[in-house]
């Protein structure tokens, strides 16, 4: 068992209230948020479960948000909300069975495209493009394998999502966030049952971060519809660019 501190709980509150923020904006908000619970003593399988749970509380209010202003269609969607939910639990099982570090190798590279494709495309603005894939293939492609991912791994779910919206669905940037953080509240609510499940989620501690990852949320989410592209794409190449980092050096350091 672990003790935490009242001072250790307000630091993670605030540190929730700024991941929740940069989340909702750009995802990327477990750089902060795990290593910050594993700062406070937590063993790492309950650093990711007590993450997850916080984590439901970011996406979710910033999903909320999306859907009042009408920048998300629940109904529409649908079938992508079923596909990323089943490949989160998948991954979230098989997780537990095989070895990941392959995929970890493979990561920061991935994660770096994603910042390098959205520092120099051309082609990502705030109006929707010509759409590649049918919303049926969409689901059962990207939001089933995107799911999995988050599941199995997790790190740069986010960013994925928006650029399977960006390039596959032809969504301007702003729509394609608030597809993807509704599509990341599934994936985290899939994962955290398979967590809770096993006992490793600190779940009073994790309501408090959930707490602060809200109101980060809720603020984050009013700049994607107010500042749209001048916000969201800066902001997704310092994270993908530092998720990278982040990656690299706890690999080879």
């Amino acid at each position: 068992m672990f003790e935490l501190s009242l001072q250790i709980v307000l630091v993670l509150f605030f540190v929730a209230i700024l991941a929740g923020f940069i989340d909702a904006i750009a995802g990327g908000g477990g750089l902060l948020t795990i290593p910050a619970l594993m700062w406070a003593g937590l063993p790492p399988a309950a650093a990711l479960g007590t993450n997850k749970l916080q984590a439901c509380g970011g996406s979710f209010f910033a999903s909320l948000y999306f859907v009042r202003k009408g920048m998300v269609k629940i109904s529409s969607i649908k079938l992508s909300i079923a596909c990323a939910f089943i490949g989160s639990v998948i991954g979230t099982i098989l997780v537990q069975m095989i070895d990941a570090s392959i995929l970890s190798l493979l990561l920061p590279f991935l994660i770096l495209a994603i910042g390098c494709y959205f520092l120099f495309s051309k082609k990502i603005a705030e109006d929707d493009k010509h759409q590649m894939v049918t919303p049926t293939l969409f689901a059962f492609t990207a939001a089933l394998s995107v799911g999995f991912y988050d599941g199995f791994f997790g790190p740069g779910t986010g960013s994925f999502f928006a650029l399977a919206f960006v390039t596959l669905a032809g969504f301007g940037l702003a729509k394609a966030t608030a597809h993807a953080k509704v599509l990341n509240f599934v994936t985290n609510i899939a994962s955290l049952i398979f967590f809770m499940i096993g006992g490793q989620v600190a779940v009073a501690l994790g309501l408090v971060m959930l707490v602060g990852q809200a109101i980060g949320a809720t603020l984050g989410s009013r700049l994607v519809v107010t500042k749209g592209t001048k916000i969201i794409k800066p902001l997704v190449v310092v994270m993908s660019f530092a998720m990278s980092f982040k990656l690299l050096w706890s690999q080879y350091m």
